[in-house]
């Protein structure tokens, strides 16, 4: 469904410990069933060498490694220090390479941290440019808490442009505190051309307690609609999909966007 609304890339699952994250358990049979779907890119999520054996096992074309510019968080997420995450992930990009398999990473807690606080730019900039060093096609830059602000993404942003092309940076927001699209819009005006998000706000890290999920994609596309950018998605058919998952795992909609219509059209029926 979120492919026939004309998204083109979807990161379909993880390949992450069973043990630390059971609801991830299925890796390969997500896999198995979206083999046959055409016209999008399906990325999934390495943390080392064995995930990413796994997924390359399982017919991954493509994948994607998660550091930390926060120490504490790294440690409880991956349970390793920053230093230790990039030593690993030079080992997965390596053996991409060996495959001409393209590779994201992952930077969380660009600005701020639930064990640290706030997290200074120039960290940031540091695990991005090591990331891209290495080899890494893409650096996206994730709130995993949702804390930021215009006021600090900002500067985190011109950091880590010092380091790394805008052309190979993207944002990934948060809405914990409803600054999601903000920040969005302030990276679109510096430049930034590329936004992760969720159908109907999903997701969310398990190590990071009272973050909520990603910015839901209903929102971004209503927003980028407004702003006359081309997104080639269409928000009626994305919408349907937002619904069917909502109502699969029996919980309400986080999409503004979604909570609206839906309540237009009941309005219009009466």
């Amino acid at each position: 469904m979120l492919v026939s609304s004309g998204l083109t890339v979807v990161e379909a699952t993880s390949f992450v410990s069973p043990k630390w994250v059971p609801q991830l358990a299925d890796a390969k049979d997500v896999m198995d069933a979206i083999q046959n779907i055409q016209g999008a890119r399906f990325p999934v999520l390495t943390p080392n060498l064995k995930g990413f054996e796994a997924a390359v096992s399982a017919g991954a074309k493509e994948v994607a490694i998660f550091a930390s510019a926060s120490e504490s968080f790294s440690k409880s997420n991956i349970n390793c220090s920053i230093e230790d995450s990039l030593a690993r992930f030079r080992d997965v990009v390596s053996a991409a390479r060996e495959i001409s398999l393209p590779v994201r990473g992952y930077v969380s807690c660009v600005v701020g941290c639930p064990v640290e606080g706030i997290v200074p730019p120039s960290k940031v900039a540091y695990v991005a440019k090591q990331l891209f060093d290495m080899g890494c096609s893409e650096i996206s830059l994730g709130d995993t808490i949702g804390v930021g602000t215009p006021g600090t993404v900002i500067p985190m942003l011109e950091n880590v442009m010092n380091f790394v092309p805008i052309d190979n940076l993207a944002v990934h927001f948060h809405d914990t505190y409803g600054q999601a699209l903000s920040n969005i819009l302030t990276s679109l005006q510096m430049g930034i051309s590329i936004v992760d998000s969720s159908v109907s706000g999903l997701g969310g890290c398990p190590y990071a307690k009272g973050g909520s999920g990603n910015v839901a994609t209903e929102d971004v596309v209503y927003m980028l609609n407004g702003l006359g950018i081309e997104t080639n998605v269409d928000l009626e058919k994305l919408l349907l999909a937002g619904d069917f998952i909502c109502k699969h795992l029996r919980r309400p909609p986080s999409s503004k966007t979604a909570v609206a219509l839906s309540s237009k059209k009941a309005n219009s029926k009466l």
